[in-house]
């Protein structure tokens, strides 16, 4: 029964953990490596309740190495479909967020690479920016005393150190990149426009993902952590 709990729990975990990669190297198609995560789930679930009744009626079958890695295994294959589920309950599910919902900073470098992408480059109006007021109303543009070209190069180094890869093409001012997420492998997109203001620079950013309804409040953390670095550039 031991061997039966391990290898529950190792395919729970492992189901969840691969459905990732397999979509990011074009194993699987995104909605087959969700399904691997629903299948992760509810193996992650029978391994649970299956680890219950040993703890329960067979505890002397048990042994410390065997509990605890699959106590690991249940935990990763429970934790991470359904905190994703709970934070997709906590946001809209909406992929595009810009500090300028009048004017949006636009993609022109970044179009050709969204060719083939599902969600247009184009922005939806009023219908997402009600629902990213709600959502995140602290998200505004930046205004920064100094230059417009002392600004724009503290940007770029920002990028460089997020690791988000440059477009070359972008208007003027105007600052496009493609960040590639760790686990999936998703490109999300971002656009830095920089306006003169006086003797200030006026920062806004728009970062809106290619695949994907929802997007977890990823893109709006994107534009936050860009934000908070590039204070801490130009001090």
């Amino acid at each position: 029964m031991r061997k039966v709990l391990l290898v529950l729990s190792v395919i729970a975990a492992m189901s969840v953990i691969l459905a990732g990669p397999a979509y990011k190297y074009g194993l699987l198609g995104l909605g087959t490596a969700f399904y691997g995560l629903r299948v992760g789930l509810y193996v992650g679930i029978a391994a649970l309740l299956f680890f219950l009744f040993m703890l329960v009626f067979k505890r002397k079958t048990l042994n410390l190495s065997t509990t605890i890695l699959s106590v690991l295994c249940i935990v990763i294959a429970l934790g991470v479909p359904l905190g994703m589920r709970s934070k997709a309950s906590d946001v809209p599910a909406i992929h595009d967020i810009t500090t300028d919902m009048k004017e949006p900073p636009a993609f022109v470098a970044i179009v050709p690479l969204r060719a083939d992408a599902p969600n247009p480059v184009g922005y939806e109006g009023e219908v997402i920016a009600k629902q990213q007021q709600a959502a995140y109303p602290e998200l505004k543009p930046m205004k920064i005393a100094g230059g417009i070209n002392d600004v724009f190069q503290a940007a770029e180094r920002v990028i460089d150190d997020l690791g988000w890869q440059r477009a070359e093409g972008a208007l003027d001012h105007t600052l496009e990149a493609t960040e590639t997420t760790f686990w999936f492998g998703f490109k999300d997109d971002v656009v830095i426009r920089l306006t003169q203001e006086n003797e200030s620079t006026v920062v806004n950013v728009r970062s809106k993902s290619r695949v994907g309804r929802s997007d977890l409040g990823a893109n709006a953390a994107r534009i936050k952590t860009f934000f908070d670095l590039l204070k801490n550039e130009i001090k």
